[in-house]
């Protein structure tokens, strides 16, 4: 773990602008800075950088965060890699907290691996472009595929001479361990001598998300050649394959602009369908895809494309992985290649337009697709279509999440006509497969709801927009206490101190209804009793990313007041800073409101229940008060309400 001072140490080196600048080109307009958002396609700029605030959001698509978040988001890194990349950048020493020797130990080791694979890609590079054997044999194979210069270096492709030990040799004179090359897969212990592995292959380095090289793909140049066509790097403490996607690096930004991912098999099909342009694509690297390798999909996007040959293999090799890919909720089609060519010869075949043309248009359901394959093979078998059904019932019974009801219903009906099954009775077998599975799990929490009628539905989003107003009000009063909570009330308190005895600890349940508003409210409310003087830069960079995140969204850009106003108006002209007791006052008679409102609604409750005109007449007094009150609170406000 990384201790706090270093973390502190590195927040307070932040600087949002040179942050964000080296990913969007930034010009200052006023307090701020204006660019093209990196995270969706845009002509007109949106996307506004304050460096007061520490940070970034977008008009056009939404997206908001902290310098911190926005590496996450853009590089997809996790909130560890992208504190090492800050730390990094600002030349500051991570220091770690005490933890176990054999956490040491595995950490050195890491460490060690993405050192060693560093040393071994420079070293592979090197001798494909500064060496008569490399230019000879690697270099001229690659151009022959047609591989430009560029493509290559943006790749780090690279060549291990055909020596027995070039390599080996380069890497003991560096003082490399020799079990660590060994473990690396980079060198063999053949009757206790060292040799290289990968002699007389074209290299593929295999990067992590933060560009740091995970491992080694080796491809055999020689067409005659009877060893295994690639040799990859074997598992060790940094290079694990179920949670690997090549291309995934060079990818990530492409793939979140794109909202699609397609999905290859092999190493030279990501690289030609880059040199194309096509840059949304990664590798599985010719295994089933694994939980681990969609959830790095899902990290960029909920739509997935897998381009496979189409031959029998490919095919086979397409579906594999598809459950998992349905209980992700990713979206999944299939595109076959025609016979006999694979991504990187058709795209060089039909050219970049063309192939994307075809992608498009050649696009397959992929539950539908499985289902055409398996009534192909299936025939007129009436025992195998009888399995059938149930497969594919199994499968749409992975889509089981409560916003996903429309798309499960919708493969319900285009699977019953397919079938030629009655329609309800399919239904009910998918419903019943996802009953059992949450009865066996245990997950009632889980559990989907067949939806209600039309009407009901009605209701709901009524509600829900009723409550999203509600919302509005609880957000201003905790961006009110955040951004003002320091400020002077009067000459004996501060803002916050005013606000907390307007809500006291009883009171906010009944005034704020999100749990995670309250939760922020209460954190604010102990780091002031305990002397901490909360500010929004206290909150920016927490621990707990989902309060982090929820005050970004809560915090406002700053604006000017245009030079042309002047020309046109005189007088002075307040800001949201000169009229923060009034933002205070109102935000809080709101939420005083609503506690009225609650309290009428529960005094009526009992008024229906009461027993004797004694009763009766108490809560006709208390709900006579209580209007008093709500009147004089909705004058305040400025609002309108039916008595």
């Amino acid at each position: 773990m990384i201790k706090q001072e270093t973390i502190q140490q590195i927040q307070s080196s932040i600087d949002i602008i040179d942050i964000v600048g080296t990913f969007v080109k930034l010009k200052k307009r006023g307090a701020n800075y204006l660019g093209n958002c990196p995270f969706h396609h845009e002509k007109t700029p949106s996307f506004t950088v304050s460096p007061s605030k520490e940070i970034y959001k977008c008009f056009g698509c939404g997206k908001s965060g902290n310098a911190i978040g926005f590496l996450m988001e853009h590089e997809k890194y996790s909130y560890v890699e992208a504190l090492r990349w800050l730390a990094d950048k600002y030349n500051i020493e991570i220091e770690e907290t005490e933890t176990s020797p054999e956490f040491k130990a595995l950490q050195l080791t890491s460490d060690s691996l993405f050192i060693i694979n560093n040393f071994a890609k420079d070293f592979f590079s090197n001798a494909l472009i500064n060496t008569d054997e490399g230019r000879d044999i690697a270099l001229s194979y690659l151009k022959e595929r047609g591989f430009r210069d560029d493509i290559i270096q943006k790749f780090q492709l690279g060549f291990n001479p055909g020596a027995k030990d070039d390599f080996t040799i380069a890497a003991l004179d560096k003082q490399y361990n020799k079990d660590l090359l060994v473990k690396s897969g980079l060198v063999v212990n053949r009757d206790d001598k060292l040799s290289d592995n990968y002699r007389g292959r074209i290299i593929f380095p295999i990067h992590n998300q933060s560009g740091k090289v995970l491992g080694f793909g080796a491809r055999i140049i020689k067409s005659n050649d009877k060893s295994p066509k690639y040799i990859n790097t074997p598992e060790n403490e940094i290079y694990i394959k179920s949670r690997i996607l090549y291309g995934s690096y060079f990818a990530r930004t492409a793939i979140d602009k794109a909202n699609e991912c397609l999905l290859v098999e092999g190493y030279t099909d990501v690289v030609s369908l880059h040199q194309a342009g096509i840059e949304n694509v990664v590798a599985s690297g010719g295994t089933s895809l694994t939980i681990e390798q969609l959830r790095l999909i899902k990290k960029y996007t909920g739509n997935l494309t897998i381009i496979y040959d189409g031959d029998s293999a490919g095919i086979k090799a397409a579906l594999r992985g598809l459950d998992l890919a349905v209980e992700e909720s990713l979206n999944v089609k299939l595109v076959l290649i025609p016979d006999k060519e694979d991504p990187d010869s058709y795209v060089n075949k039909i050219g970049a337009a063309a192939f994307i043309d075809f992608i498009n248009r050649e696009k397959k359901d992929f539950i539908l697709f499985q289902l055409e394959i398996a009534l192909k093979d299936a025939g007129n078998d009436t025992s195998k279509k009888s399995i059938i059904v149930n497969q594919i019932a199994e499968t749409i019974s992975k889509i089981n999440k409560a916003e996903e009801f429309t798309t499960r219903q919708d493969y319900i009906k285009q699977v019953s006509e397919i079938l030629k099954i009655e329609e309800s009775g399919f239904n009910a077998l998918v419903n019943k497969i996802i009953r059992d599975k949450l009865s066996k799990e245990d997950q009632k929490s889980q559990r989907i709801e067949i939806p209600a009628d039309t009407e009901n539905t009605q209701v709901e989003n009524e509600t829900n927009q009723l409550f999203n107003k509600d919302e509005l009000h609880e957000q201003a009063v905790v961006r009110t206490l955040i951004e003002f909570g320091l400020r002077e009330w009067d000459e004996n308190e501060k803002v916050a101190q005013h606000i907390f005895k307007q809500m006291d600890e009883s009171d906010l349940h009944e005034m704020i209804d999100n749990k995670l508003l309250l939760k922020i409210i209460q954190v604010y409310r102990k780091w002031f009793n305990e002397g901490i003087e909360p500010s929004e830069k206290t909150f920016l960079y927490m621990d707990d990313h989902e309060i982090s995140d929820q005050v970004v969204k809560l915090m406002k850009m700053d604006t000017e007041i245009s030079p042309n106003w002047n020309k046109h108006y005189e007088g002075f002209i307040p800001s949201r800073d000169d009229l923060y007791k009034e933002e205070v006052i109102s935000t809080l008679n709101y939420l005083q409101l609503r506690k009225i409102k609650k309290l009428i609604a529960e005094n009526q409750v009992d008024l229906e229940k009461a027993t004797n005109p004694q009763e009766e007449m108490i809560f006709i007094q208390t709900h006579q008060h209580l209007k008093k009150i709500e009147v004089e609170l909705t004058k305040k406000i400025g609002s309108v309400i039916i008595k």
